[in-house]
């Protein structure tokens, strides 16, 4: 028993000392310190950067910002996601923030880069200060899962981000965001792709939420098959015990003359004459379930901001692109969802930022 207590011990040193994951530790050496032993930390980061070689799966950040001099600090990661939105600490005081992260292969989208093995994550902000940081496997983390497209996605470049992208910054520790949204994907490409939906929904576990966000890219889709696409993809969420969302298609920013977006292009409408938001909310009325009306959301809120305002939520700019958001609208858009959630009683106020 005291030999087997010596090499635990020896091997969480052993895996601190590398900045490896408590996971690669062998299993007697978790068992015997569950809870206790130290994890990797800061001599895993720059001032810029911190890498940590972890195997894939879902892991609690705690970090400590501040500094001798007033600082602003904020966290991202893996594939460009925003993790703590910029926290203020004055000069001469810490703060300890915390999140949980979910890392997989790819880091990204499903059928993208697979990108950096282990845990990455930038340290930014207008005055950076980390002070500390400690890296855990997650206990007990509940999952929110997306599926969904290129304005969901996590996007590898500049300019573009989807609002998955810019969701986990509003989470706290014990809900991890896992976005399984892939560019150009429809309803019928999810489901059709077995690196995408037969991929996603084995990962599923009970109580999860997996918020379902599909139209953009159903412009052939007739209007039977787009009702049974998101029919079976609720069904096979509550199947492995999940809570499916689904979550109507932002809009376009594609204004008619008066200044309102009531138009087939900007409100997603296909040349079938299948409303697809229209469709979502049939779907979430008739098997009861929850539904984010973000085409109402978004609608609004570019209608309140006009033809110049809303320019700087999407790419019009940069692109000349009315889909597809910069990191600003994916952010807004993101608060927009984190709002929902509240409202809906899908996830405790405790575990929320307010944005």
């Amino acid at each position: 028993m005291r030999r087997g207590r010596a090499l635990g011990r020896t091997a969480v040193t052993a895996a601190v000392a590398l900045g490896i994951g408590l996971s690669a530790v062998p299993a007697q050496a978790r068992q015997q310190y569950e809870g206790r032993p130290p994890a990797p930390g800061i001599e895993n980061c720059t001032a810029t950067a911190c890498h940590f070689d972890l195997p894939p799966g879902t892991y609690d950040v705690r970090v400590t910002l501040g500094g001798d001099l007033a600082s602003s600090t904020a966290i991202g990661g893996e594939t460009r996601r925003a993790l703590l939105p910029e926290t203020a600490v004055a000069a001469g005081e810490r703060v300890v923030r915390s999140f949980t992260v979910n890392v997989r292969t790819p880091e990204g989208e499903p059928l993208g880069a697979e990108g950096t093995p282990g845990l990455d994550l930038t340290v930014g902000g207008t005055a950076p200060a980390l002070a500390g940081i400690r890296v855990t496997p997650a206990r007990h983390a509940r999952q929110i899962l997306l599926v969904g497209d290129s304005t969901v996605c996590d996007q590898p470049g500049d300019p573009y981000s989807g609002w998955g992208q810019r969701l986990p910054q509003y989470l706290r520790k014990g809900l991890s965001v896992a976005n399984y949204a892939d560019s150009g994907e429809s309803t019928v490409s999810y489901l059709g792709n077995p690196l995408l939906w037969d991929t996603v929904r084995p990962l599923i576990r009970r109580g999860d939420l997996v918020l379902i966000q599909l139209a953009h890219n159903d412009k052939t889709t007739d209007g039977a098959t787009y009702r049974a696409g998101l029919e079976t993809l609720v069904a096979g969420v509550r199947e492995r015990g999940g809570e499916p969302v689904l979550v109507t298609p932002v809009v376009r920013r594609w204004f008619n003359t008066d200044g309102t977006l009531n138009n087939n292009t900007a409100l997603l409408v296909n040349g079938l004459g299948v409303d697809h938001p229209a469709v979502i909310r049939s779907v979430a009325a008739d098997r009861d379930v929850p539904l984010i009306d973000l085409t109402a959301r978004t609608k609004a809120l570019v209608e309140s901001l006009g033809v110049e305002g809303s320019k700087a939520l999407y790419l019009f700019n940069e692109k000349r692109d009315n889909t597809h958001t910069s990191v600003h609208g994916a952010t807004v858009y993101a608060d927009l969802v984190r709002e929902e959630l509240l409202n809906l009683g899908l996830v405790p106020r405790g575990k929320v930022r307010v944005g």
